[in-house]
């Protein structure tokens, strides 16, 4: 198999015109594309009408190159996208391709990026931040890691866009669904697939509350609305090819640089400053979760982010974190996406680069 990931800018959320000259070009095939990721520039809030606006106007352009209908896309291709472009970050989506190539005959020696789609079951609203979603979420991911033929070691992200059926407070005694409940399970689920966390420490009660279990790789986030919850596994595998390579890091708060200064030079990206613009050009895309730490504390200061009420929380350590990873990277292509849930320590998160191999 063959995997890559494409980067295009976005004018507006239903800008597909990157994508579409692709496809005339042919340097996409639509029945190569199994993911399509994006930020957007609303305002990442339950009311982020961007997200919408992106979906259909993706699922419109797949629908007529692939020849089916516009209710069968989702169920061929993940839709993933996150409003929220605060500060310097761009508006852009990755389109994630996977073509059929003759199996090598042994491992290669080298690495290459390896992509595999999971899928829970239908959740019913009750289930959303319960053990039955975290437990379903561990079997897709395993499923996928069965796919790409790897160990846990291999996986460097686990992109999930985790399901919220909509239930209305009290409706037929079932509990309000949140975005919080549903992100926290996913990601512990994810955590259990890859042995990051004890699993006799996996409980109904540390569901939300634990944030000393976390996982190194996952990048959650909650679509209303959503009955399936939609995993993409990226990692490197010796049995697939790509000219990509995919790497991770852990920042333990939204200004930690070192992790990412280490994770640049094992992608062969390194400076004492800014990347060159040569570096640069090498990413293919970079992916991180962010959050305003919960203790009103950063590095032993007071931070305001949950306290102004002007400027969600959300928005500020978005704007943050996207401002350290652009000025590193020299790319404003970043995307990040907030509320990190078991996603690293409490108050940092994961990041992941895609990069051209050397």
């Amino acid at each position: 198999m063959r995997a890559d990931v494409h980067s295009f800018s976005a004018s507006a959320p239903d800008d597909v015109e990157g994508l579409t000259q692709a496809l005339r070009d042919r340097r996409i095939v639509a029945a190569d594309i199994i993911a399509v990721i994006g930020k957007t520039e609303g305002n990442g809030a339950g009311n982020d009408f961007t997200r919408a606006m992106a979906t259909d106007a993706f699922t419109r352009l797949l629908a007529g190159h692939l020849g089916i209908p516009e209710s069968e896309v989702a169920s061929r291709i993940m839709l993933s996208f996150s409003g929220g472009s605060e500060g310097v970050i761009t508006p852009h989506y990755l389109v994630c391709t996977k073509h059929a190539s003759a199996p090598p005959s042994e491992p290669a020696a080298r690495k290459r990026l390896a992509l595999a789609v999971g899928r829970t079951r239908p959740f019913d609203p009750a289930e959303v931040g319960t053990m039955a979603m975290l437990r379903e979420t561990e079997a897709a991911v395993r499923r996928a890691m069965s796919e790409l033929r790897v160990p846990a070691d291999d996986i460097h992200l686990v992109h999930v866009k985790a399901a919220l059926p909509a239930a209305e407070a009290g409706a037929a005694g079932l509990p309000r669904c949140t975005m919080a409940q549903a992100r926290a399970a996913s990601a512990l689920g994810v955590a259990a697939a890859l042995g990051e966390v004890d699993a006799d420490e996996l409980t109904a009660d540390a569901i939300g509350v634990r944030r000393d279990l976390y996982s190194r790789v996952a990048n959650v986030s909650a679509k209303p609305g959503l009955r399936v919850s939609e995993i993409l596994v990226f990692a490197n595998s010796p049995y697939w090819s790509s000219p990509c390579r995919i790497h991770h890091a852990v920042m333990r708060d939204i200004i930690d640089i070192e992790p990412v200064r280490v994770l640049l030079a094992s992608a062969g990206l390194s400076a004492c400053g800014q990347l060159a613009p040569e570096q640069t050009r090498r990413i293919r895309a970079l992916f991180a979760k962010s959050d305003a730490d919960p203790s009103h504390m950063i590095r032993g200061r007071r931070h305001t982010m949950w306290s102004d009420e002007d400027f969600s929380d959300m928005r500020y350590s978005r704007c943050v974190v996207g401002g350290v990873l652009a000025a590193l990277t020299g790319t404003t292509a970043v995307y990040v996406s907030t509320r990190a849930e078991h996603m690293g320590p409490s108050g940092g998160g994961p990041v992941a680069v895609i990069v051209d191999d050397e």
